[in-house]
């Protein structure tokens, strides 16, 4: 029951309606006894520093941060967590005792999570990513974090590849490589893990696919595509039919929030009930 002790938690995008977060955390929440209630916040795009500053003056102890204000938040905070500044992304934000507003990006533990969960060790190994957006930038910081032995970041445009590859030089081995190029041929076939970052066979456009042929990876290959919507991508399907170890976005998408309800509430909560919730929430709106 919400009581005037209940805590306020939230996330914050524009729009913010279908957003996945209050079912997973609320669920969490109830599991975890603790007395939050967690609600979506629509931000009008031109309202962004108020409602942050109106949100913390309220006493609300936390919110998540989702599109379009992940970038354009971080001057807004007074602390930045190295993972938050190395993204370049906020999507947690902490209101602290002293009502400070402490930002921080917990995407790059949540993808990491999936490969933890299966059994999986980078450190060492040789990664591709697909794509290089914002999604990629996360991936990106998570393999350098994980001692991988290099990532050659694939792109349509060279332009962009190379910005992010220059952000990140200092962090590690990383290169980028066109599409269309022998260069990129020739990493995909000696790569150890394949990380899938674009919104290509997303829900509904379901059947498009990267500039990927399966039967050009190498055997061992670890497939992993950050989409969960559907739970099986026609990348995925495509690399399981040739026997590679595939992972989705779900623990992804799970283990950031985890690791975001931990940072409010100092409580490790049930991640096998985050991640049940978020499959039967998604099921039931088809």
């Amino acid at each position: 029951m919400i009581t005037g002790k209940t805590r306020l938690l939230g996330v914050i995008g524009a729009p913010i309606g279908h957003s996945l977060s209050p079912v997973i955390q609320n669920a969490a929440l109830h599991a975890a006894g603790l007395d939050y209630v967690y609600a979506a916040l629509p931000v009008r795009p031109d309202a962004l520093a108020s409602a942050v500053h109106g949100l913390r003056d309220a006493g609300i102890a936390g919110f998540n941060v989702t599109i379009p204000f992940k970038t354009e938040i971080l001057p807004l905070m007074d602390v930045l967590s190295e993972d938050a500044r190395r993204i370049g992304a906020v999507n947690t934000v902490v209101v602290r005792e002293d009502g400070k507003l402490a930002g921080y990006n917990t995407d790059a533990a949540g993808f990491l999570a999936g490969f933890t969960e299966h059994g999986i060790t980078p450190a060492g190994k040789r990664a591709v990513l697909i794509g290089a957006g914002g999604a990629a930038r996360a991936a990106l910081w998570g393999l350098l974090r994980s001692s991988v032995s290099e990532v050659c970041i694939g792109v349509r445009t060279p332009g962009k590849g190379a910005a992010l590859t220059a952000d990140f030089e200092a962090d590690g081995f990383v290169r980028s490589c066109a599409f269309d190029t022998s260069a990129w041929r020739d990493a995909l076939g000696a790569a150890d893990i394949i990380v899938q970052t674009t919104p290509l066979g997303m829900s509904p456009r379901t059947e498009e696919m990267p500039p990927v042929d399966p039967a050009t990876l190498a055997p061992s290959a670890v497939v992993y595509d950050l989409i969960y919507t559907p739970a099986e991508t026609a990348f995925l399907r495509a690399a399981a039919a040739r026997g590679h170890r595939t992972i989705n976005g779900e623990t992804m998408l799970a283990a950031q929030g985890a690791e975001a309800f931990f940072l409010w509430t100092g409580v490790r909560p049930d991640m096998m009930l985050m991640k049940r919730v978020l499959r039967e929430e998604l099921a039931r709106r088809g």
